[in-house]
């Protein structure tokens, strides 16, 4: 007797790590019911977004070389190696020290300790052959620890410019982005050659790092909105929007889906590979 066809069983989700964001005890105004402890933490909106495309978000805390707790069989390689993707959330500014500058104020200081830790796990994934998606922040330090520079205040250090943050509208508050002709991100939204998304950044990248090609810009200054690494190797992109905001009921705003679909795909053609 032939034995019955076996029940094809569900690939298992994927697994997309994503940095943690830091706070510091003191450093951000008062958090009720905490004092003395540094927190690690994932915003909401970020974790959602990635279980939109069916996948599962895992946090990865951050353990530096000069923590308390040091590192010994488990380190961000084995994270690296365990987990399909990284995205990089949002958050404190990128250390000027890390592309040559000293912060011309010092709220502008930025985060030296988030800097290294997402410095070494980017590596860590980059090496695995794993892809990265950066978001506001995450997107300026991919440029940053690959050669690029930042401004440290858009309306400082380019008074001509456009406002990019409006305090108090947050996610609330949009301008016009044009996605570049040719690029994969023009190929993720065919006929989409002008749009608009929030827009939450006093920084924003000078020089953008070699190897890297623009996808898209703010029509009114030219300041880059996103970007894709061009050179050999694993996956890298980002945005300075943050796409998790994205309401689906607006039409005017750009959808995200097709750019968590493109990089959510890159996962699984790298677990494939694996």
């Amino acid at each position: 007797m032939r034995a019955p066809n076996p029940i094809p069983m569900p690939a298992p989700p994927l697994l997309v790590g994503v940095s943690a964001r830091i706070y510091y005890p003191g450093s951000q105004g008062p958090l009720p019911g905490v004092f003395t402890k540094t927190l690690h933490y994932l915003e909401q909106s970020v974790a959602h977004w990635v279980l939109s495309g069916h996948a599962m978000a895992v946090m990865v805390p951050a353990v530096t070389k000069d923590s308390i707790v040091q590192r010994s069989d488990l380190d961000l390689d084995d994270y690296a190696q365990a987990l399909d993707g990284l995205v990089l959330q949002g958050g404190n500014d990128v250390a000027p020290e890390f592309y040559g500058e000293q912060p011309l104020r010092p709220e502008w200081a930025g985060d030296a300790v988030r800097d290294r830790y997402e410095i070494e796990l980017i590596r860590a994934f980059i090496k695995a052959g794993k892809p990265v998606f950066g978001v506001c922040r995450g997107f300026q330090l991919l440029n940053v620890m690959h050669g690029g520079t930042l401004w440290q205040d858009i309306a400082t250090q380019r008074p001509d410019s456009r406002a990019h943050r409006e305090l108090g509208q947050y996610e609330r508050h949009f301008h016009a982005i044009r996605i570049e002709p040719g690029t994969r991100l023009a190929e993720l939204y065919p006929g989409v050659g002008l749009t608009r998304a929030n827009s939450i950044h006093h920084q924003g990248i000078k020089d953008l790092a070699p190897g890297f090609v623009v996808e898209a810009r703010c029509p009114d200054d030219g300041m880059v909105e996103a970007f894709r690494r061009t050179t050999p190797g694993a996956y890298v992109a980002g945005v300075q929007w943050h796409p998790e905001f994205h309401d689906p009921k607006d039409p005017q705003t750009i959808d995200d889906t097709p750019m968590l679909r493109d990089f959510l795909d890159a996962c699984r053609s790298a677990r494939q590979a694996r």
